[in-house]
């Protein structure tokens, strides 16, 4: 298996190399050259995330140094529990069910891909004395789950950008409390900011032969590929219960979580309905409604890590669907106001008992916007991003309820805080690297 940049197909690059690189040279990204094809029966006795995971991942990585290492990659990496929980009560008697990716270290479905992408990273040659350099920009949960996953590794340096005041306390948190071989950076600007900062040193000549860059955005194919691993298991469980496709309901920003649900079903797993719900940072939805391309600076929400004007991801998007007819009829999309997902997680608490964080709750509001027949029609999987506990400062009046810490968030919040503060621009980026 070979991976090709979207802007030129002809630049190649094993599985390690993309790995490695981060993005390609030419400012693309690594997209596989060809996909494979995987059917249920390609399954059968398979049922943990683990096995799934496994056989899903084996073409990904057929012919690469990393192939021997495969299955010890996925136990180090999914090592806490995915699980699809039937969401009961209201009466609805529909067959809808949530994917919850919150249970890992930082609480959020992050985790995943970032344990993912350290236990590959951990297991790549490397130069002997030149430390690798993760660039990591985060709207909210990816950097906490980046410096979580690369923490104390030997030979890796993490750097996570995040903008100032655009994240929760806890996200702000759980982003600073390392130290170490960590460092975190709050940048006087928009996500899109951080995001230009990490693309903008990956084309810099300078940083580049000083150092050993790579990304752990999902940016990164290794961040994408693990998250389909879970759309894979999901969809599975479900096709063997029901016979019928998973349809899922996506909360959207950067396009990486949708893009891993695009690609498990570009390989042939039983995935019907792929639905994006978005705050009002709505550049996909637009495009979706008129075919025409225009990011924008990105608005402050409470989905805070949903505030992305300009996703990266879009351009895997429009390269495995480069017409827009086709990508319109591959995905849709529902915007959500703040004032929207507020009602929906003082709704739904009262009619299922459950509590959404902001993310999870645009997934909710779009999945209570289905038509009758469409929703009756089901199965329906809603995926959860995060703990709630996240965003206490939001859920907490909503609900008039404290919300109870998961152990493993509660002793980040115990931890001092680490970060300098820079302005959007490449000069502040590399002096704070010098």
């Amino acid at each position: 298996m070979r991976y090709a940049s979207t802007r030129d197909p002809s630049h190649t690059a094993t599985l390690s190399e993309a790995l490695a690189r981060g993005i390609a040279p030419d400012g693309g990204l690594y997209v596989p050259v060809e996909f494979p094809r995987l059917a249920a029966d390609d399954f059968a006795g398979k049922a943990t995330l683990t096995e799934v995971a496994t056989r899903f991942l084996e073409p990904f990585f057929a012919g690469d140094a990393l192939a021997p290492d495969l299955h010890a990659i996925v136990a180090d990496a999914f090592d806490f529990p995915v699980p699809l929980v039937e969401l009961e009560g209201g009466g609805s008697g529909r067959d809808v069910a949530v994917l919850e990716l919150f249970h890992g270290p930082t609480a959020a479905f992050k985790d995943v891909g970032a344990r993912f992408l350290a236990a590959s990273f951990a297991r790549l040659p490397r130069q002997a004395g030149r430390p690798l350099s993760i660039l990591v920009a985060t709207s909210g949960d990816t950097g906490g789950a980046v410096a979580a996953a690369f923490h104390a590794r030997p030979q890796i340096e993490v750097i996570v950008l995040y903008p100032k005041g655009l994240v929760s306390p806890r996200q702000e948190q759980q982003l600073t409390c390392w130290g170490g071989n960590v460092r975190s950076l709050t940048v006087r600007g928009t996500f899109d900011d951080c995001q230009g900062l990490v693309k903008a040193a990956f084309a810099d000549a300078s940083l580049r032969q000083a150092r050993e860059l790579s990304s752990a955005n999902s940016i990164n194919v290794g961040r994408l590929l693990p998250q389909a691993t879970y759309y894979a298991q999901a969809s599975l469980a479900t096709w063997r219960r029901t016979g019928k496709k998973a349809n899922f309901i996506v909360p959207s920003g950067n396009l990486g979580n949708v893009l891993a649900a695009v690609w498990a079903k570009q390989v042939g797993l039983p995935i019907g309905e792929l639905v994006l719900g978005f705050n009002v940072n709505r550049a996909v939805p637009d495009y979706l409604a008129s075919g025409e391309w225009r990011p924008r600076p990105s608005i402050a929400t409470l989905a805070s890590a949903m505030d992305v004007g300009n996703p990266s991801n879009m351009e895997r998007l429009v390269n495995l669907h480069p017409v827009w007819t086709e990508l319109k009829h591959s995905v849709s999309a529902e915007v959500v106001t703040d004032a929207e997902l507020s009602a929906r997680i003082k709704t739904d608490r009262a009619r299922y008992g459950r509590t959404w964080c902001p993310h999870t709750a645009i997934a909710a509001e779009t999945y209570a916007r289905l038509s009758a027949a469409a929703a009756a029609a089901g199965p329906w999987i809603l995926v959860s991003t995060a703990h709630p506990a996240k965003f206490p400062e939001t859920i907490e009046p909503l609900i008039g309820a404290t919300l109870e810490v998961p152990p493993a968030l509660a002793r980040l919040l115990s931890l001092p805080r680490q970060a300098s503060e820079i302005p959007a621009t490449l000069a502040a980026l590399k002096a704070a690297l010098a």
